[in-house]
């Protein structure tokens, strides 16, 4: 279990005067030191900050310094604030690849944690009017529709709700995929030809936050994603991650 703990009002004001010789304004200094504590390791995910109120105290600053301080953090993602409970080292974002389609095992182990999956259902069933035109394939015909959560040690970073035809992968139902991913499993019988990255900001389904352990209004990012192998359209799934928890990145030049 994970020992969550409140950081001691004193130690950030120590930390504070043995700043004093920067030329940065108080609220900056305030704003640095709480940063390099928590980026640092030395705070962790979850961990309590002092009050507003105790920081003005103990600081000696005032209430518009310290507020902006806290409110940047805040807006840097660092710290999460909740009216009337307090503010908190925030969980630290992972990071996935925007321009590829990449294995979600394959990146959680590259970040050196640990993989898991939990699947909700594996199943066949009729293509309803949106999977048909989303897949190419006639309204009504049969489909594979699975669901999975993946998780990094014990945080559920996405929701995987995907369909996929039966043409091209016609043994997908009877997949372990708690032993692969179903992006493992497709690659090696459809071979990645091209992908399409549809992205937005959505507030989940209900049961996709019950399956993610996040509250209704927690903001997070959609990807819409289709893969062809050659000239066939081989999936497309709905791929939802609580936005505390994940951010898309990529890379691009001119030349």
């Amino acid at each position: 279990m994970v020992t969550r703990v409140a950081i001691d009002e004193s130690d950030v004001a120590s930390l504070y005067r043995a700043r004093g010789h920067e030329s940065a304004p108080a609220y900056q200094r305030v704003k640095n030191l709480i940063a390099e504590e928590i980026v640092s390791g030395r705070w962790s995910a979850g961990d309590q900050l002092p009050s507003e109120n105790q920081l003005v105290n103990t600081l000696g600053l005032s209430r518009m310094t310290v507020n902006r301080a806290l409110r940047e953090l805040s807006a840097d993602g660092l710290v999460v604030r909740l009216i009337g409970v307090g503010t908190f080292v925030a969980e630290r974002k992972v990071s996935s690849a925007l321009f590829e389609v990449r294995n979600i095992a394959d990146e959680v182990v590259h970040r050196g944690h640990r993989h898991r999956s939990e699947v909700d259902f594996v199943r066949a069933e009729p293509a309803d009017a949106l999977i048909a035109h989303q897949l190419g394939v006639p309204d009504g015909s049969p489909v594979f529709h699975s669901r999975l959560v993946h998780f990094e040690d014990d945080l559920a970073i996405q929701v995987e709700d995907r369909h996929v035809n039966p043409q091209i992968a016609p043994d997908y139902l009877d997949q372990d995929f708690t032993a692969q991913t179903p992006n493992n499993y497709l690659m090696s019988v459809a071979p990645l030809g091209r992908g399409e990255h549809v992205v937005e900001s959505v507030l989940a389904s209900a049961e996709e936050c019950r399956l993610l352990g996040i509250s209704p209004t927690e903001p997070c990012l959609l990807i819409h994603r289709r893969t062809w192998s050659e000239d066939r359209l081989v999936s497309t799934a709905r791929l939802v991650h609580p936005g505390s928890r994940y951010r898309l990145e990529g890379t691009f030049d001119t030349q």
